[in-house]
């Protein structure tokens, strides 16, 4: 069977969604995040210790609120940040106690100033002197805590430091030095202005606090997360505001997975690398799809010289797509070829006999020589 090209390939336009000002984003790796009946890791114990480092802060231009931390030990997204849309934004860590996230936003919504609210929670706990906490309020005003109980093994390299800005306070102990709040502050501060979201640069923030060794613990588990909320309409579907919640349980490198989530759930450029597929693999698709009647099933010789023949179109993908569905199969990426996928074309070519003729055209577009 002899196949010339006898017209050109059809250009299709695809409509491209324009991206969303801001994404929600609900990722939650492992277990979920802290409620009455939710899982917890083993690994937490009677005892709930997050050593760590984290940033609270809010974006005057948006009203966003947020908190970012990261931890070695697991699932820190669980127990260490709390957010309120309008309100503000706590980190409880080291000794973690959970109430005080509500507790302390309970009492900002009140009206009382961060300081306030912080004295307030801190007298009434008799276990103060093993915590670290943060707070941050709508208008950018800070409250910090940190126990003696935290302090006294600067000597074994696990030192404690305390930061706070005009939008933000960073809070660190079991640290590989005081540098790292440091670097948090000034790469946060170094975003200052820049049309981006809290998360964006909560996270950048957070990584550059890591890069330098951030908590100096070694262990089997680590873990990050970022959580924020936004007080303006239609910017987050929950009733509780959460525009960002992504909570990696355990990783290797747990500050960057949160990067990749955030960059790829967003749809970042630069979170995949961007390609038109061509190639002889693609004219085998089509001449597959030809033979079983789903693409250009009025052309009789289809024309496979011509330049962009291998190229992979939109009318190829809707080739692709209409097979797909005739099987029953559903997929949420266009034009989606797999190994099942390629597997079906054959079955279907082998049930109509044209299996082998569409092997003896396959002979010169797969060939290999030297």
């Amino acid at each position: 069977m002899t196949m010339q090209r006898t017209s050109s390939l059809k250009s299709h336009s695809r409509v491209i969604p324009h991206l969303l000002p801001f994404v929600l984003l609900l990722v939650s790796a492992v277990v979920l995040p802290v409620e009455t009946s939710s899982q917890e890791p083993a690994a937490w114990g009677p005892t709930l210790e997050f050593h760590t480092f984290s940033i609270v802060a809010i974006d005057p231009r948006t009203g966003e609120s947020g908190v970012a931390v990261t931890t070695r030990r697991p699932c820190v997204g669980n127990a260490v940040p709390w957010v309120r849309p309008g309100v503000g934004a706590v980190a409880t860590q080291g000794g973690t106690r959970l109430e005080y996230g509500n507790e302390l936003l309970d009492l900002l919504e009140q009206g009382l100033i961060p300081q306030e609210a912080m004295d307030r929670v801190v007298a009434a706990d008799d276990g103060r002197e093993r915590r670290q906490v943060g707070v941050i309020d709508i208008l950018g005003r800070t409250a910090q805590w940190t126990g003696s109980g935290q302090y006294g093994a600067e000597a074994q390299g696990d030192w404690v430091a305390e930061r706070t800005g005009s939008t933000f306070a960073v809070q660190g102990n079991s640290l590989v030095s005081t540098g790292v709040v440091d670097r948090v502050v000034e790469a946060f501060r170094a975003s200052e202005g820049s049309v981006r979201h809290l998360a964006d640069r909560m996270i950048e923030a957070l990584y550059a606090g890591q890069l330098i060794g951030g908590d100096g613990r070694h262990g089997d588990t680590q873990s990050a997360a970022v959580l924020v909320a936004d007080p303006r309409p239609g910017r987050s579907r929950r009733p509780d505001g959460v525009t960002v919640d992504i909570n990696v349980c355990e990783h290797s490198e747990p500050v960057r997975e949160v990067r990749r989530i955030y960059d790829s759930v967003s749809e970042t450029l630069g979170f995949r690398t961007l390609r038109q597929f061509a190639g002889r693999d693609v004219l085998q698709l089509k001449v597959m799809l030809h033979a079983l009647g789903y693409f250009r099933p009025d052309t009789l010789e289809l024309p496979l010289e011509d330049p962009g023949a291998e190229v992979y179109t939109p009318d190829v993908m809707d080739a692709v797509d209409r097979f797909r569905s005739d099987q029953g199969w559903q997929t949420a990426v266009a034009g989606y070829v797999d190994q099942r996928t390629i597997n079906r074309l054959w079955v279907l070519l082998d049930e109509v006999g044209k299996a082998n003729e569409v092997r003896t055209i396959f002979l010169e577009l797969a060939r290999v020589s030297r």
